[in-house]
C-alpha cells in the first residue's frame, strides 16, 4: 500500500491516514489492532454527544450546506473545511444530501477537495466528509487512499465499501479490504461484494467471508445466496478451509434471527448440513472444529426441525453423526485441553450447553437459577 502525496505541517495533530497508515505498516495482512482505535481526534470526541436528527431525512442535510457555501467560492481551498464539521452530524453512511452536493459541484473540485479531506484531515468528521465526496466522484485512482482509511472499518467502513462499487478495480480492493477488517466493517465490505454478485468473488465468499464474529449473522445468509453454496458442495470432499468455513457460516445461520437469513429460510439448509456432517468428521479435531459442531449440534437439540431447515428425519440423522464426532476420544480430549487452558469458546460450552446437550468432553451440569434463561447468540464467544 503505498502512501498518497500529501504530509501533515510540522506541529499539527496526527492525521487519521497517518494513523491508519502507521498500523497498518505494523500488521499488514491483519485488521487493525481493535479497528485502529482510539483515533487520534479521541479527546475532542469522546463527549461530543451529537445525535442524528430526529427527522432522519434531514441527516447530512447541515454538512451539504456546508459544502454548497464551500464550492461556491472558486478560489476557497480544501483547508478551510478542516475543521468545518465538528460541530454538527455527520451521517457515517451513503447519505443523499452529500451526494447532492457533490454532483452539484464542479468534478475534479469534488475529488480534490475529498482527496485534501481523506488525506490530511485530522478530525473525523471532516475525513467522513472527505470519503463521502470520493464515494460520489472518486476514480481508480482513489483507491489506495479509500483502502486506507478504510481500514479504520468501523468509522469509515460504511462509505468505503460502497465506494469501491462503482470504480473499476473495485472488486479487488473490496476483497483486499475484507481480509483486514472485522467487525462492523466486516458486514459492510462483505455486504458490498455479496451484491456485486460477481462470480469471481464466490471462491472468496465460499472460504473466507465468516471469521466467526456474531455480526457475521447479518450477511451469512447472503453469502450462501450468492455464493450459490449449494452448487458447491461436492468441493468440501477435498477443500479443508472450505469445510471450516461452512461450519462457521452454517452456525452464524442456525441462530441469527433479526439479523439475516437463518436456515428455516435457506432452501438448501438440510443438504448444507448433511454435506458438513459428512466431511467434518472426517478431519482432525480443533478447538475450532469442535466449538462450532457443538454448536449446530445444541441447536439441533432443542431447536424445531423447521428452525433448522431441515426434517425431522433429517435432523435426527445430523444430531448423531455430529454427536459421534464430539465424543470421540481424540475430539473429546482436544476439548478439554482447550477447556484446561482457559479457551473462551470452551468455557462457553462448559458453562451455557444446554443441559440435554450431554458431552464427553464436560460434566454433566444443571444450570444455575442466573442461567434458567437459554443463552442467546451474544452470549457466545467471538
Amino acid at each position: 500500500m503505498s502512501e498518497t502525496a500529501g504530509t501533515k505541517l510540522p506541529g499539527s495533530p496526527t492525521t487519521l491516514f497517518d494513523h491508519a497508515l502507521r498500523l497498518h505498516r505494523l500488521t499488514p495482512g491483519e485488521p487493525l489492532p481493535r479497528n485502529g482505535e482510539p483515533f487520534p481526534d479521541e479527546a475532542s470526541h469522546r463527549r461530543r454527544g451529537l445525535m442524528a436528527p430526529d427527522d432522519r431525512s434531514l441527516a447530512g442535510k447541515d454538512a451539504a450546506l456546508i459544502l454548497d457555501a464551500h464550492f461556491a467560492r472558486t478560489s476557497a481551498p480544501p483547508g478551510e473545511l478542516a475543521d468545518a464539521f465538528h460541530d454538527i452530524y455527520v451521517p457515517t453512511h451513503p447519505n443523499e444530501h452529500l451526494a447532492a452536493a457533490a454532483a452539484r459541484a464542479d468534478p475534479e473540485r469534488v475529488r480534490r477537495t475529498g482527496r485534501w479531506l481523506v488525506r490530511r484531515g485530522t478530525d473525523r468528521c471532516a475525513v467522513t466528509v472527505g470519503l463521502a465526496l470520493l464515494a460520489a466522484a472518486g476514480t481508480a485512482d482513489d483507491i489506495p487512499l479509500i483502502q486506507t482509511i478504510g481500514l479504520l472499518s468501523h468509522q469509515f467502513g460504511p462509505l468505503a465499501a460502497p465506494a469501491f462499487e462503482r470504480l473499476p478495480g473495485g472488486v479487488e480492493a473490496l476483497l483486499w479490504l475484507a481480509e483486514r477488517v472485522t467487525g462492523w466493517g466486516r458486514v459492510h465490505v462483505v455486504e458490498a461484494l455479496c451484491r456485486l454478485d460477481d462470480p469471481a468473488i464466490r471462491p472468496w465468499l465460499l472460504r473466507r467471508a465468516c471469521d466467526g464474529d456474531f455480526l457475521n449473522g447479518y450477511f451469512a445468509g447472503k453469502v450462501a445466496t450468492v455464493a450459490r453454496l449449494h452448487e458447491a458442495l461436492a468441493e468440501l470432499d477435498t477443500d479443508v478451509e472450505m469445510v471450516d468455513h461452512v461450519g462457521r457460516l452454517l452456525c452464524r445461520m442456525s441462530d441469527c434471527g433479526g439479523m439475516g437469513r437463518t436456515l428455516a429460510h435457506y432452501p438448501h439448509a438440510g443438504v448444507a448440513l448433511e454435506a458438513h456432517a459428512r466431511r467434518a468428521g472426517s478431519l482432525g479435531p480443533s478447538v475450532e472444529r469442535y466449538f462450532t459442531i457443538a454448536v449446530l449440534t445444541q441447536h439441533l437439540t432443542t431447536k424445531s426441525p423447521e428452525a433448522m431447515g431441515c426434517t425431522p428425519a433429517q435432523r435426527e440423522a445430523l444430531r448423531a453423526t455430529y454427536l459421534e464426532v464430539l465424543d470421540r476420544e481424540e475430539w473429546t480430549r482436544t476439548a478439554r485441553a482447550g477447556f484446561a487452558a482457559d479457551e473462551r469458546r470452551m468455557r462457553w460450552l462448559a458453562d451455557h450447553r444446554a443441559p440435554e446437550l450431554r458431552l464427553r468432553a464436560f460434566p454433566d451440569r444443571e444450570p444455575a437459577a442466573e442461567e434458567q434463561r437459554r443463552p442467546g447468540p451474544r452470549d457466545r464467544p467471538r
